[in-house]
């Protein structure tokens, strides 16, 4: 069987909610980031065979198709496919493991792995609240209902049992939020981030034309102080919005291809694919996934996880990486080395793509060998990508 390689990553710079980004269709945003990873490969672009692009919230501006309209919109030739991949948080983690799939299997040879989220323009829970509003139903069938009765799937509620179940006080979440923070401030101002995103010229509302180049959500004074200031988000619970992941707008693409695609393309890959893993576990909890998962993935790949240089684990909520790290004993000076959702954000289906993207960069940054990303994702589920620095 083939190998899937990685040979060009491309993020957007997140924007907050209502900022830098709020003024760019998701489709107008995924298909710049597109261009840019193009441009930046050097590749004709009618050799990309299929675009697989992750989306949470497939709905209104993000609807019909989202992988293909961006494609249109990104000025790639019109015989480039395109489709979309719902998998809630993990929807382009899940991408890149279709694509490489696809490619290990020798079907195709060249595919982009993208993702996209304006929670701006498409809030979050839009495609599913809007229509239960207007008479059409509901996600929670009888079915789930007599197995889950008068049981809510809520990751906010599922974040309150992480942090319980695993011991964790709201002190503990703040500073963990506090150094994903310093850990962005810090990559930021010392250009970690340059390689990895597309500039993207936006209109602000006061009609100025600016390059939007740096993450929005990066609090470069934040405090323990002012994060533990935060109301928090139920009473008597631990999480509050500074100790969770910031909404985000936001896209990422990573070119993926086998060893005939490089040698076609002339490309020298940057990392390669070593494993792949996705599992479902309790929805009710839900976020408590990854930590099976990476079990399951260090016991097929006999790596023990002292092997993995670097974890990007995403930061859903503070709960759940904390949780990860000790749980698997797990180094966290290996975990978010250049921060997290916390202050980068989490453009939900765009995330997977987004933090693959920050791995690859940072293993050839910091000469590591194995990296490893996982998220959880609604439903109980999480997918685990183990590549390779090539």
């Amino acid at each position: 069987m083939a190998e899937a390689y990685i040979a060009a990553v491309a993020r957007s710079a997140g924007g907050k909610r209502g900022g830098r980004l709020a003024g760019v269709h998701p489709a107008d945003l995924a298909g710049k980031v597109l261009a840019g990873l193009v441009e930046r490969s050097g590749i004709d672009p009618a050799a990309i065979e299929d675009v697989i692009m992750g989306c949470a919230c497939p709905g209104g501006e993000q609807g019909a198709n989202i992988a293909r309209n961006a494609v249109l919109a990104s000025g790639l030739p019109e015989s480039v496919p395109a489709t979309h991949v719902d998998r809630q948080c993990g929807s382009s983690q899940q991408a890149l493991h279709f694509a490489a799939a696809t490619v290990m299997s020798g079907a195709m040879d060249v595919i982009v792995a993208a993702g996209v989220e304006s929670m701006t323009r498409v809030p979050m829970g839009l495609p599913w609240t809007l229509p239960a509003q207007h008479g059409f139903g509901t996600y929670r069938s009888p079915g789930i209902e007599a197995r889950y009765p008068d049981t809510p799937f809520s990751q906010f509620g599922g974040a309150e049992m992480m942090a319980t179940k695993y011991g964790f006080t709201r002190e503990d979440l703040d500073r963990f939020a506090l150094e994903s923070h310093r850990r962005a401030a810090a990559a930021t101002e010392a250009g970690k981030f340059a390689g990895e995103i597309v500039p993207i010229e936006v209109v602000t509302p006061e009609g100025e034309t600016v390059v939007h180049t740096v993450d929005e959500g990066i609090r470069f004074d934040a405090s323990l102080e002012k994060i533990a200031s935060l109301k928090l988000l139920r009473e008597g619970g631990v999480i509050s919005a500074g100790n969770a992941s910031q909404i985000c707008d936001g896209a990422a693409a990573l070119l993926v291809v086998n060893e005939t695609g490089l040698k076609a393309l002339g490309l020298t890959p940057l990392a390669r694919v070593h494993h792949m893993t996705v599992i479902g576990h309790d929805p009710v909890i839900m976020l408590e996934a990854p930590i099976p998962a990476t079990e399951r993935a260090l016991a097929k790949t006999g790596l023990g996880i002292d092997d993995i240089d670097l974890f990007e684990v995403n930061e859903a909520f503070a709960s759940v990486p904390l949780a990860w790290l000790k749980a698997l004993g797990a180094d966290p000076a290996k975990l978010n080395v250049n921060g997290g959702a916390i202050a980068l954000g989490h453009p939900l289906g765009g995330s997977g793509s987004k933090l693959m993207t920050t791995l690859v960069s940072a293993l050839h940054d910091r000469g590591g060998r194995y990296g490893l990303q996982t998220m959880c994702e609604a439903g109980g589920m999480a997918n685990v990508t183990i590549v390779e620095r090539l």
